[in-house]
């Protein structure tokens, strides 16, 4: 009987510490999830900062480029793509667009140098380039984070678990395919009146 009660005693010191190792586990996932999503976060709070400096780059040099008008569409249905995206991939691929489309408008301002001389927007220029900085860095936390998650869920024997309840892979930020490549734009000289 006394032996009976030895075991018992050790099984239910087992059985404790298998949940409460799970119930650690578990809530080690939503604290990585919840990580990751607030790092999302971030990088949205970065985009909109840009997307709010977009337009009025945009207006500043609208007036004087009129044959720039496919690179003004451009961005304007990037901004419009990216409001209405629903996921994380779908924004990212929307943000990447933008990103593409502010690229030609960069080198537009660049080849004209009365907009490069104007002071609003050479301050809306190193205001966006800042923001882009920071979309960068937000962007590398976000991927940090997503890769010691996903690294978590896919070691044995937490892939068993994370499985069980419901957790899957993330997926990270990537660039574009070609964006390693810088924007081509074709220029017009302007002809002086």
């Amino acid at each position: 009987m006394k032996n009976l009660k030895k075991i018992w005693i050790v099984v239910g010191a087992i059985i404790l510490f298998i949940a409460l190792s799970l119930i650690a586990f578990y809530n080690s996932l939503i604290n990585q999830t919840q990580a990751i999503e607030n790092q999302w976060a971030q990088v949205e709070t970065q985009y909109q900062r840009r997307f709010d400096l977009i337009p009025n780059l945009v207006n500043s040099v609208e007036g004087i480029m009129t044959q720039e008008q496919a690179v003004f569409g451009q961005i304007a249905e990037a901004r419009t793509r990216y409001s209405g995206a629903t996921s994380v991939d779908e924004k990212a691929a929307a943000a990447t667009e933008l990103e593409s489309a502010l690229g030609r408008l960069l080198v537009v301002v660049e080849n004209y140098p009365q907009l490069k001389s104007a002071e609003n927007v050479s301050q809306l220029m190193d205001e966006l380039a800042g923001t882009e900085n920071r979309v960068a860095v937000e962007r590398r936390r976000f991927n940090d984070l997503v890769q010691v998650y996903n690294t978590t869920i896919k070691k044995f024997p937490a892939n068993l678990i994370a499985g069980t309840f419901g957790f899957s892979e993330r997926a990270f930020f990537e660039a574009a395919e070609g964006a390693e490549q810088a924007p081509a734009v074709e220029i017009e000289p302007t002809k002086p009146e």
